[in-house]
């Protein structure tokens, strides 16, 4: 039998047309560190809101977290930052790391983000926690960290330094971010319960991005009566009012539907 020869189709032009794409309203990218299990988790429940749209990067860290490895980041971060193009037009970008945040600075690190992105507004758990708290009217703090001591003690200095008076603190006493990641969220609300009920406490911050903090934000604050908030619950806050986000968002607690001020923009 003679092989049969397909022919081959032409390839039809097809018309197409284009718009501003995703993130229409707000696009903001992201540093997430190597070893963290959740931000991403997080911050995209709490970002989902039409025309935004997170662009993450990832940036290497070492998963013990002492004073030692968290200054190791100050090189990564610009690393990361590069890699998020300048032709997305990112309205805001965040550095996912509180206790480097803590240790590096964080005017360091709005500086490194900006050596490739020079006119985009930064933020980063702390500073983003500091707004936050401001916003709240919070000037008591209640503090949960999952750090070892000299890391929990470097950041209860740095609120400090801006007023803010630290009257209860806790940890769990873990340097292995890879045990964080899997702390229970029922954990960490018994944790911040514990905190949160000195009655010389008017509000509660719950440090690192790989805590799932988030989520029990609105159950600690209906138990408390008083305003929670988180390293991912803060920054995703932040950087959405950064970015000119205003939506007052249900599900979150009391932090989201607060707006910061144009003075802090």
């Amino acid at each position: 039998m003679p092989e049969t020869t397909l022919k081959t189709p032409e390839i039809a032009r097809l018309d197409f047309e284009t718009d501003l794409g995703a993130g229409a309203r707000a696009r903001i990218g992201l540093l997430v560190l190597e070893s963290d299990q959740t931000m991403e988790w997080e911050m995209r429940q709490m970002a989902d809101l039409p025309g935004v749209a997170l662009y993450h990067v990832r940036l290497a860290n070492e998963v013990e977290v002492t004073p030692d490895t968290l200054v190791q980041m100050e090189l990564e971060v610009p690393k990361a930052a590069a890699l998020l193009p300048s032709y997305l037009g990112l309205k805001a970008i965040g550095y996912g790391c509180t206790s480097g945040s803590t240790i590096i600075g964080e005017q360091r690190v709005s500086e490194l983000i900006q050596s490739h992105h020079p006119t985009v507004l930064t933020s980063n758990p702390l500073t983003a926690a500091k707004a936050a708290l401001k916003a709240l009217g919070i000037t008591r703090l209640g503090l949960v960290t999952p750090y070892r001591p000299d890391v929990t003690e470097l950041m209860q200095a740095r609120f400090e330094e801006t007023g803010i008076v630290i009257k209860s603190v806790g940890s769990f006493y873990q340097q292995d971010d890879r045990v964080v990641g899997r702390i229970t969220p029922n954990a960490i609300l018994e944790a911040a319960l514990a905190v949160g009920r000195n009655d010389l406490v008017d509000g509660i911050f719950i440090s690192c991005t790989s805590l799932r903090a988030a989520g029990i934000v609105g159950q600690a604050e209906a138990a408390l009566g008083k305003p929670v908030t988180a390293s991912n619950h803060a920054l995703a806050w932040h950087l959405l009012r950064l970015a000119g986000i205003r939506d007052e968002i249900g599900g979150f607690g009391r932090l989201f539907r607060t707006q910061l001020s144009d003075q802090e923009i």
